[in-house]
């Protein structure tokens, strides 16, 4: 049960508070303690997965929490985008951009509850290669909104942020229906 890459796991649970506070009231500095340990975070979850199939040990703790510290960090990482202040004074996320935001918090939800529901009836929706890339812009969206809380100086790093956001919330959308999708066929 407590196998390295269920440590892992943990590990990025465990950094969700951390996260969240020094996004709190962030000033340049805190956004690049956040962006190491964003990074971090990041690489924690790539090698947990590769780990426990490397060494054999998955776990039916890891494939339960895997996913679910994937969702609270990046639930929180939003969350903490769109209502702290950079030093311009505006949010990081802010105006329409809240709409994508929106789209992979709503998505999220909702396919967390779809698996849910699908797994007390033993159907496994596997993740898709697009749902693969839709992860890989969601986690690059928040690093580069994070990065330029700490480097206003260049703003071309927030729009990189803000496109790989929509990029992101787009493919949100296509991977939610193919859950959704598969979920609708069980529900009757």
């Amino acid at each position: 049960m407590l196998s390295l890459p269920n440590l892992l796991t943990l590990s990025r649970i465990l950094a969700v508070p951390i996260l969240v506070f020094l996004l709190w009231k962030p000033s340049w500095f805190d956004y690049a303690i956040t962006f190491v340990l964003y990074c971090l975070v990041g690489i924690t979850d790539y090698f947990d997965g590769y780990l426990a199939r490397a060494q054999g040990a998955v776990s039916r703790l890891g494939i339960f929490l895997d996913p679910i510290a994937d969702k609270i960090m990046v639930v929180a990482v939003i969350v903490m985008l769109v209502s702290t202040r950079a030093s311009s004074g505006e949010p990081i996320i802010y105006d329409m951009h809240i709409v994508a935001a929106l789209i992979i918090l709503l998505r999220e939800i909702t396919v967390s509850g779809l698996r849910e529901f699908l797994a007390g009836l033993q159907v496994s929706v596997p993740v898709s290669k697009l749902a693969k890339w839709k992860t890989t812009f969601q986690l690059v969206a928040l690093g580069a909104l994070i990065l330029a809380g700490a480097l206003p100086q260049w703003p071309w790093v927030h729009g990189v942020g803000i496109a790989s956001l929509w990029a992101a919330a787009l493919l949100t959308l296509v991977t939610g229906w193919d859950y959704l999708r598969v979920g609708l066929k069980h529900m009757d």
